[in-house]
């Protein structure tokens, strides 16, 4: 039988379209193999976000011939759609798509296999509709669906846009019906995700949005639990918190896309909001449901930030309070504004920057969990793995918790107590 590897770089949203493609190929008769054995072909699911991510991509496709030198080699997603060219000079590589038509790869892969020639099929993704994918399965534990593609934000330093093209949404009934099956098939937690996932509804022109199909799914209890992917700050305002309040389904974890706390900062990357505006719609959600976190990505060493601008992010870190948050480096991108802003920072200080920055996250976050101990209310915990005979999983506002138990947990959805912390993690009781 015809054995195929995958591998996925970047975000939730490409992890899941990976999951489509697998299958995909499964439903043609292909054996789903582990990317790093010897297999008849290979797909790379490519990301962009930054040059790292580039270089990683040419790497994988590098490895994956090395192989198996006789193997078909397929490249898909946001860096050959952004730079096809640089994809289609590599020797290794048998086929090229962008960020639309995943869904064609099982096609392209039975005809090189049959001899066929190589391909290149990168299409405008300013004229792809939403491709109708969707998953039937997954573990117990948790799966993201994606609900949504595309971003118009426009700021300055990404190269994500001219990848993923201008906003598109799944249809609703679409998005319940994937997530019911998915319920009923075992998943205890369902994460509905983006390229800018309170864009949702958006492109429909109704009205409808993210706050409104959240309502949908909680009011026919379409799962176990419901968390959100990462949203913009200006996307949850008054009117998704009015829409979200009480809402039993909804996990109370808000992964906010916050990039700088500094205004002057944040007008050059072209984002929509001011930090006080971020402030106020987080403050509103924390309002509506105590029990809330918020976890965040940080970037430092844009274009002209000072020391004064990245200390107004570290207070603005102190001020949200967040569980957790992904630090990074600003990365310089070809073909964007920012790559051509004066002021272009040196490495050495976005890493100084970086470390300093991490090392404070991890201060707040350990207050943040020490609050949650000092609660002690139970904790709605869905168990994922076993790591030196304890069990390991996450609580429904995304604390990491341990708990000892003799039992299989995995994929388990049990109660805890919080005892105390143990550096990032709650060591619990069981209930």
């Amino acid at each position: 039988m015809k054995r195929v590897g995958l591998y996925t770089l970047g975000c939730k949203v490409s992890q899941y379209e990976t999951e489509a493609i697998a299958e995909c190929f499964e439903a043609a008769g292909y054996v789903i193999s582990d990317f790093n054995q010897k297999n008849d072909v290979y797909v790379i699911n490519t990301c962009t976000v930054t040059a790292e991510a580039d270089k990683k991509s040419r790497q994988i496709i590098r490895r994956a011939k090395r192989q198996n030198p006789d193997a078909k080699i397929l490249v898909c997603g946001c860096y050959s759609q952004r730079t096809p060219d640089e994809i289609e000079k590599m020797p290794e590589v048998d086929a090229v798509i962008g960020s639309g038509g995943k869904l064609r790869l099982v096609k392209i892969a039975d005809e090189l296999l049959s001899g066929g020639p190589k391909v290149s099929e990168v299409t405008d993704i300013y004229g792809e509709p939403f491709e109708p994918m969707r998953i039937t399965r997954g573990p117990r534990t948790r799966v993201y669906v994606k609900i949504e593609d595309g971003c118009e934000s426009r700021c300055s330093y990404c190269a994500i846009p001219s990848a993923r093209g201008n906003v598109r949404s799944k249809p609703a009934d679409e998005v319940i019906e994937e997530v019911e099956a998915l319920a009923k098939s075992g998943v205890n937690e369902i994460v509905l995700t983006g390229i800018e996932t309170g864009s949702y509804g958006k492109d429909f022109g109704t009205g409808y949005g993210l706050g409104d199909l959240l309502t949908e799914l909680d009011r026919r209890k379409s799962a176990v639990r419901i968390r959100l992917g990462s949203l913009a700050p200006e996307l949850i305002g008054r009117d998704f918190a009015d829409k979200i309040k009480g809402l039993g389904i909804l996990a109370p974890h808000f992964h906010v896309s916050i990039q700088s706390g500094s205004d002057r900062t944040l007008s050059a990357m072209r984002r929509r909001y001011t930090r006080e505006r971020a402030l106020e719609n987080i403050r509103r959600i924390r309002e509506y449901i105590p029990s809330a976190t918020f976890t965040t990505d940080l970037m430092v060493g844009f274009p002209g930030e000072t020391e004064e601008d990245f200390l107004e992010t570290v207070s603005f870190a102190e001020e949200v309070g967040f569980l957790s948050a992904h630090v990074f480096c600003y990365s310089r991108r070809k073909n964007t504004v920012a790559a051509e802003l004066p002021g272009q920072i040196p490495e050495s200080v976005k890493h100084d920057r970086s470390q300093r920055l991490i090392e404070r996250i991890t201060e707040i976050g350990h207050r943040v969990l020490d609050g949650i101990v000092e609660r002690k209310q139970p904790l709605d915990c869905i168990f994922e793995e076993m790591r030196e005979g304890m069990w390991y999983g996450h609580s429904e506002c995304f604390a990491e918790v341990m708990a000892e138990s003799e039992n299989d947990l995995h994929g388990k959805r049990i109660s805890v107590m919080p005892i105390k912390r143990h550096g990032d993690v709650i060591i619990g009781k069981i209930v």
